[in-house]
């Protein structure tokens, strides 16, 4: 079986391992799987607003998923994306809010805003990493809790004087849609579907046909070779952390400008920066594969809403269900070799 196939086949089989091993934990307790599936199913597509719902948590975590799998593909570990997205989210909203201006022009600063400014918050770990050689991942996690509690503070004391939450961005930076409301019964299903989309297209073209990308992915492969080729290591690592907070700051965008139309302050993370590390993983850091595992987990987070209702099943078991198909991916040299050996005995 060649590698390929392989890569294919073990995500379809850490899911399928991780929704068997959820069924048993549900006998167990006392719930019926069947009943609790079902439901699952219904809040994520048993109508259109349902489907609505669905498909917009899938656009943060498709951009979450691709900020982390670009720093994978280029050897650097992203673990930040939260607070880059969180960061982005108050840019773009602040820009919605500060500016009156025609929306060809106010709705594109404002996207881009939040593309920057998640890029410029990678930057600093990106820096540190190139030029102290700072772990990137102690100072991305760090970085989380600064931007939470930075962007709580600025929300507070500058974009509102009594109340947690800003004003509402000016519908020329929105990207909430009245068509894509009307045909899904007034869910929150925005415009954001279609950057997210074309962020995967740029991931690939950067990564598969730019000479920026071929650099990028030799020095995550090899510095020292990639320093002895004549690249720019340094220059390269900051480039890679940059792109990838671009792509988490893009996500915060999207809630900011579509979902919510304002930026509130935060008790705790939202935790879609962390569930792009899963979506990264589970799509083998391919954009194809980030896509598919981006409808799953919004499948199943926005379908875990209507388990208590329909079943009586607690939704936090679709949080347990995703931790054990993170724990399957994570030990898919397991299922590799099990692969290998059924493999082997079919050529006997």
């Amino acid at each position: 079986m060649s590698n390929r196939t392989k890569n294919i086949i073990v995500p379809i089989i850490a899911v399928l391992l991780g929704m068997l091993v959820g069924t048993i934990i549900m006998l167990i307790t006392g719930y019926d799987p069947v009943a609790a599936f079902g439901a699952l199913w219904n809040g994520a597509f048993g109508d259109s607003y349902f489907t609505g719902e669905t498909i917009r948590q899938i656009t943060p975590y498709i951009l979450a998923g691709l900020a982390v799998a670009f720093a994978f593909r280029t050897g650097l570990f992203n673990i930040g994306v939260e607070g880059q997205l969180i960061v982005g989210w108050l840019a773009a909203v602040w820009v919605g809010v500060a500016f009156e201006l025609p929306k060809v022009i106010h709705l594109p600063l404002a996207v881009l805003a939040g593309a920057a400014a998640g890029a410029l918050w990678a930057f600093i770990p990106g820096l540190l990493k190139a030029r102290f050689r700072v772990h990137e991942v102690i100072v991305t996690i760090m970085m989380n809790y600064v931007a939470l509690h930075v962007t709580n503070y600025i929300i507070r004391s500058v974009l509102s004087e009594s109340s947690d939450r800003t004003e509402l961005v000016h519908q020329s930076a929105s990207l909430r849609s009245p068509f894509f409301e009307s045909l899904t019964d007034y869910s929150r299903l925005h415009w954001g579907i279609f950057i997210a989309l074309i962020c995967v297209f740029i991931m690939w073209f950067i990564l598969e046909k730019t000479s920026r990308g071929y650099e990028l992915k030799a020095v995550g492969f090899n510095q020292h070779a990639s320093e002895y080729a004549g690249m720019n290591v340094k220059s390269n690592i900051i480039i890679s952390m940059v792109i990838s907070g671009a792509f988490a700051g893009l996500a915060g965008a999207m809630e900011g400008l579509g979902t919510f139309g304002y930026a509130a302050t935060k008790g705790g993370f939202t935790g879609v920066g962390f569930d792009g590390i899963a979506v990264a993983l589970l799509g083998a850091n391919g954009p194809i594969g980030i896509i598919l595992a981006a409808i799953l987990f919004g499948s199943l987070k926005v379908g875990a809403l209507n388990m208590p209702l329909e079943a009586g099943v607690p939704n936090e078991l679709v949080d347990i269900i995703i931790a054990l198909i993170v724990f399957f991916v994570a030990a898919s040299y397991m299922i590799r070799m099990f692969i290998d050996r059924i493999s082997k005995k079919g050529v006997k």
